[in-house]
C-alpha cells in the first residue's frame, strides 16, 4: 500500500468484550493503556461510514478496566479529525438488530408407529441463537512534537500531535512524549522499541496521533464510544499495533456504510460451511466456526454476516416512541417543576449513556445522585432547585443527540454491510482495508433450516431418523436424540469454509479455495450411517435395534408354542 493510501485510509483500534467470545482476555494492544491496568480485549467493534463529501466517519466502542487516572487511548489519524462522543446503547441495539440467527422448522414426513395415548403432533420450531458463531490548535509539545489540536469531549480530554519527521527515530520521539505526558503506552511484557517502530511507521506515512485520557474527576464508568470524522478515500483499521499484546482469536466486528456492499479488498472473503454449524442448539458454536474459518484462510479473512439496504435499520437505534418522549419532555420544560422534570427524565432516559454525568452536574450537593436514581418519586416536591433550561440543553447534547446521530448515520448511506473475523497476534501484520462492490448480492443474517422427521409405521417417532435440509441444499441425517455430528475440534473436522474468495470493487470475485468436494465427501460418509426408516438396511438407532430384536424374540417364542403338539 502506498504512503498516500495509508495517510488517507484511516481506521482505528478499539477494545471491548463481546458476547461471542468464549471468555474475556486481557491485553492492551493498539489501545495503549497503562501497563498495570490492561483493558479487556475480546473484540473490536467499529462503525465506518464513507460519506458523500469524501470524508469517513468512524465510531469506536471502548471498554476499559483499571484505575481512571491510568486510562489512555492513542490511535493514528489522518489530519485533524472532528471529535465527539457516541453511545454504548447505540452499539448494543445495532448489534442486536444485525446478529446472525440460526433456526429450524420441524415437520413430520409419513406416519410413525403410535403408542397408546401418545400425541404424534410435530413441533413447529426450535430455539434460535443470536451472536454475537470507539479545542484550540497550535503550539509545541516539546521534544520534537507539535500539538495540532486539543480539547474536551464527553468524559475525555484529547490532543492531536505530530512529530518532527526529520528526526531519525520518529517513533522514539512519540513514545518519549507520550510517556512524559503520562501515557503509559508499553503494555505488560511489551518492548518499547516495538511500540516505537509501529507508531513511527504510521507517522512516516503522514498520519498524526490522537490521544485520549479521562478528564479529571471522571471515573472509568463514564467511558463512552468515540465518534471521529476525517478526510479519507477508504476505511482502514490500523490493526498492527494491536499485535503487541493481543489475545488469540480476537474478534473484530465492523459495520461499513456506503453506496453498496463493502468488501475487504486486502483480506479474503469467507463463506462459512453451514454443515459445521450446530443447528440443533441455535449455532452456539458459531464463533468457533468463524475462528476455524479465519485460521484456515491464513488468518486474514472476513465473514459477511449481513449486507443490505440501510432501510433495514430504520428505528433500530432510536425507537419512535423514544423520539416522542424526548419531544414531549423538551416542550414541557416550562410547565414542569424542577423535580417533575428530573423524574420524567429519569424514567425515560436513566439507562442512556451520559445521563448520570448530566445529573451530577445539575443536582445540588444536598441530594445524592444514587439516592435520586434509586427512587425518583421519593424526592419531595420543592426539595430540588435546578436550571431547567440548562439541564434540558445538556441532556440533549450529551444523552439524546448521540443516539439520534447514530440512527441518522445508519440512514445517511444507502447500504450497510456487517463483517466479522477473528485475529491472533501473528496474523496482525496487515491493516484491513475496505472498499465497495455494487455487483455483489445482499446477505441475510437470518438462516433457517428444515428438519424433517422421517416417520414409518415400523418405528416410533422417538426412534425415527431425521434430516436437516440446509440453505445451501445439503442434507444432514441424524438419529433422534443424537448430538450434531460435526464439530470444529474433531480430529478429522471438515473444512470450516465452504469457499474462500478474493473480492475487488467489481464482479463476483475469484475463488481462492473451494471445499465443496471435501464437505460433500465427509457428509456422505456420515449420512451413510443413518438408515431411512422402514428400508431394512443400514444402521438404525440403538432404540430401534432393541425394539426389533425384542419383537423377533417374541415372534420366535410364539411360533415354537404353536408347533408344540396337543
Amino acid at each position: 500500500m502506498s504512503r498516500t493510501e495509508l495517510a488517507l485510509a484511516f481506521g482505528l483500534t478499539l477494545i471491548m468484550v463481546m458476547s461471542l467470545q468464549i471468555a474475556p482476555a486481557h491485553a492492551c494492544g493498539g489501545l495503549f493503556c497503562a501497563a498495570s491496568a490492561p483493558v479487556n480485549q475480546a473484540a473490536e467493534r467499529i462503525i465506518f461510514s464513507k460519506n458523500a463529501d469524501d470524508t469517513v466517519t468512524a465510531v469506536v466502542q471502548i471498554q476499559y478496566e483499571g484505575p481512571s487516572e491510568e486510562f489512555a487511548w492513542v490511535l493514528p489519524v489522518p489530519g485533524i479529525p472532528e471529535v465527539r462522543v457516541s453511545s454504548d446503547m447505540a452499539f448494543a441495539r445495532l448489534q442486536q438488530s444485525s446478529n446472525p440467527s440460526y433456526t429450524f422448522t420441524t415437520e413430520v414426513e409419513g406416519r410413525c408407529k403410535r403408542r397408546r395415548g401418545a400425541d404424534s403432533s410435530a413441533s413447529s420450531g426450535a430455539p434460535s441463537a443470536d451472536f454475537g458463531g470507539a479545542g484550540g490548535a497550535g503550539g509545541q509539545g516539546g521534544s520534537g512534537v507539535d500539538i495540532l489540536a486539543s480539547g474536551s469531549v464527553g468524559p475525555y480530554d484529547y490532543v492531536v500531535i505530530r512529530p518532527d519527521t526529520s528526526f531519525e527515530q520518529v517513533g522514539d520521539i512519540v513514545v518519549q512524549w507520550l510517556t512524559t505526558e503520562g501515557y503509559d503506552v508499553v503494555p505488560p511484557g511489551g518492548n518499547p522499541d516495538d511500540i516505537a517502530d509501529l507508531l513511527g511507521g504510521y507517522m512516516l506515512d503522514g498520519m498524526n496521533l490522537l490521544a485520549f485520557r479521562l478528564t479529571k474527576g471522571n471515573s472509568t464508568g463514564t467511558i463512552r464510544p468515540i465518534w471521529i470524522t476525517y478526510e479519507s478515500e477508504r476505511p482502514m483499521i490500523p490493526i498492527r499495533p494491536t499485535a503487541v499484546a493481543a489475545n488469540d482469536d480476537m474478534g473484530v466486528m465492523v459495520w461499513v456504510l456506503g453506496e453498496s456492499r463493502a468488501v475487504p479488498v486486502n483480506y479474503k472473503a469467507l463463506e462459512l460451511n453451514q454443515v459445521l454449524i450446530n443447528w440443533l442448539n441455535g449455532a452456539r458454536n458459531y464463533n468457533q466456526v468463524v475462528i476455524a474459518a479465519a485460521n484456515q484462510a491464513g488468518g486474514q479473512g472476513f465473514v459477511a454476516e449481513r449486507a443490505g439496504p440501510s432501510s433495514d435499520y430504520e428505528d433500530v437505534v432510536l425507537l419512535p416512541f423514544e423520539r416522542d418522549d424526548w419531544e414531549a419532555l423538551r416542550i414541557s420544560t416550562d410547565d414542569l417543576s424542577p423535580i417533575e422534570l428530573l423524574r420524567e427524565s429519569a424514567w425515560r432516559f436513566r439507562a442512556w449513556d451520559g445521563y448520570r454525568a448530566v445529573l451530577e452536574r445539575h443536582l445540588p450537593d444536598t441530594l445524592d445522585v444514587d439516592d435520586f436514581l434509586a427512587c425518583p418519586s421519593c424526592i419531595e416536591d420543592g426539595a430540588v432547585e435546578i436550571d431547567s433550561l440548562a439541564f434540558i440543553e445538556d441532556l440533549d447534547e450529551d444523552v439524546i443527540e448521540p443516539m439520534v446521530a447514530t440512527q441518522e448515520l445508519l440512514e445517511s448511506r444507502p447500504y450497510v454491510t456487517r463483517l466479522y473475523t477473528t485475529l491472533s497476534a501473528p496474523e496482525m501484520d496487515l491493516d484491513p482495508l475496505f472498499d465497495f462492490n455494487p455487483d455483489l448480492p445482499n446477505v441475510s443474517n437470518l438462516h433457517t433450516a428444515r428438519r424433517v422427521i422421517e416417520c414409518h409405521r415400523s418405528v416410533y417417532r422417538e426412534d425415527a431418523p431425521t434430516r436437516f435440509e440446509l440453505e445451501d441444499g445439503r442434507v444432514v441425517r441424524l438419529h433422534q436424540g443424537d448430538p450434531w455430528p460435526f464439530a470444529t475440534d474433531d480430529e478429522d473436522a471438515m473444512p470450516a469454509n465452504a469457499q474462500v474468495l478474493a473480492l475487488t470493487t467489481s464482479g463476483q470475485g475469484t475463488v481462492v479455495q473451494d471445499n465443496a468436494d471435501a464437505i460433500s465427501e465427509a457428509l456422505s460418509e456420515h449420512n451413510a450411517t443413518v438408515a431411512t426408516a422402514g428400508c431394512g438396511c443400514g444402521v438404525v438407532s440403538p432404540n430401534a435395534q432393541l425394539g426389533t430384536w425384542a419383537s423377533l424374540a417374541l415372534f420366535v417364542l410364539i411360533r415354537r408354542r404353536r408347533r408344540r403338539p396337543a
